[in-house]
């Protein structure tokens, strides 16, 4: 629906994570931001996205990740849902996709993700059947636990791409949750798994790089690095990589593929005055304020904040985010600061989960009082179980 007003205090853009929480904790500390606040966002639903590894893995049922876009607005926000089409961020203002023109004294991006299923040849005509699936759409993502369910054998393909992704660990997660049904269902023995990977390493902090290289090596994985997906020949079931160093073509046949698309910031925010020289919103590492614009701010994947895009990041940015924004208003010094937070729980097979937690400098920055390179159990069921609460009654909400 239409807000009733062309001008807001704060016009937020994006009602995924990072807009929904924002827009709750402003609300939560400023009584005079009622009914002052818009969320711009034309999807019908927000989903749960760091459950769809579950649900590719037949654990969790997708419907639970889903909730009506309406349900999770706070009260006192204006739902306006259309997209952005042009960012006018020297006249406060901005053009939404029904070609409306709105005004703005303070503009929160957080905007997500673009995933860009056409940077790779063939994938769009082939994802979701002839053995092509990808955990990072809801509705491909059942086909994922159709394909793996139903595997006899033979060449077993992961791949992650050389762009950003949201939740960086998601493209291994599903390999080995793949993997140990594998062994379950009696198949392993008849099953290469292979890791087509664009990155160097397995993981970016050393200290869970080295624990994951002890999984891989369990597993018997045949993990390749710096290689990327460029072409799927669906025809022929043949996977096409690049040798990011050596430019070298390789062909990997194989029986089923997920695969991890690459993917970009949205088109609206590339291509405006926003942008940095990659296309990313240009924000303060520490205060996330724009660095040309001073009543802009930028959180999430859309960002270029230097850390993995996941949602836990999002939970450390939007407090930063919403303080800095009232101390703007209130024209004091921006003290709040983030520090790169971001956390992967990476799921090394049923029932087994290693935490990682890390800051911008790659330093581990555990919350938990003991070694969480260590596979458990108990994080397992804090993904499993707890964090979908948390995120719906807590981060959402404002109140962690």
């Amino acid at each position: 629906m239409f807000g009733l007003k062309n001008h807001y205090k704060v016009v937020i853009v994006g009602g995924g994570s990072g807009g929904i929480s924002v827009a709750s904790r402003l609300l939560r500390m400023s009584h005079s931001l009622t009914n002052d606040i818009a969320i711009l966002d034309p999807a019908d639903y927000h989903y749960y996205q760091p459950l769809w590894t579950l649900v590719g893995a037949g654990v969790s049922k997708k419907k639970v990740t889903e909730r009506p876009m309406k349900s999770v607005i706070p009260e006192g926000a204006d739902w306006i849902q259309e997209g952005v089409t042009d960012f006018w961020p020297d006249e406060d203002s901005l053009t939404t996709s029904a070609g409306h023109r709105i005004s703005y004294d303070y503009l929160v991006v957080a905007a997500g993700i673009e995933i860009h299923w056409d940077g790779v040849k063939g994938l769009k005509d082939t994802i979701g059947k002839n053995g092509v699936c990808s955990n990072y759409s809801y509705e491909y993502v059942d086909y994922t636990w159709e394909l793996i369910r139903s595997f006899k054998g033979g060449n077993a393909l992961f791949t992650h791409p050389a762009t950003p992704v949201k939740c960086g660990g998601a493209p291994q997660k599903i390999m080995y949750l793949a993997e140990d049904f594998f062994q379950k269902s009696g198949v392993r023995s008849g099953t290469n798994v292979i890791f087509g990977s664009a990155n160097p390493a397995i993981f970016d902090v050393a200290k869970y790089r080295e624990a994951l290289e002890k999984v891989v090596e369990r597993k018997q994985i045949d993990a390749r690095f710096r290689r990327s997906l460029i072409e799927i020949r669906a025809d022929q079931k043949e996977a096409v990589f690049e040798h990011l160093d050596t430019n070298e073509v390789e062909v990997i046949p194989y029986d089923m593929i997920h695969v991890t698309p690459p993917m970009r910031s949205p088109g609206f925010i590339r291509e405006s005055l926003l942008a940095d020289d990659n296309g990313w919103v240009d924000v303060h590492k520490y205060t996330l304020q724009h660095n040309r614009y001073q009543n802009v701010f930028g959180l999430g994947d859309s960002s270029n904040l230097p850390t993995s895009k996941t949602g836990a990041a999002i939970r450390k940015q939007a407090p930063v985010v919403a303080e800095n924004l009232l101390s703007l208003m209130k024209e004091e010094p921006l003290k709040a600061t983030y520090d790169g937070y971001s956390s992967c729980p990476l799921v090394t097979g049923y029932n087994k989960l290693i935490l990682a937690e890390f800051d911008y400098e790659k330093t581990p920055t555990e919350s938990m009082p003991f070694n969480q390179a260590k596979e458990r159990q108990s994080m397992y069921i804090l993904k499993k179980d707890l964090l979908p609460v948390m995120y719906w009654d807590g981060m959402l909400k404002g109140t962690m």
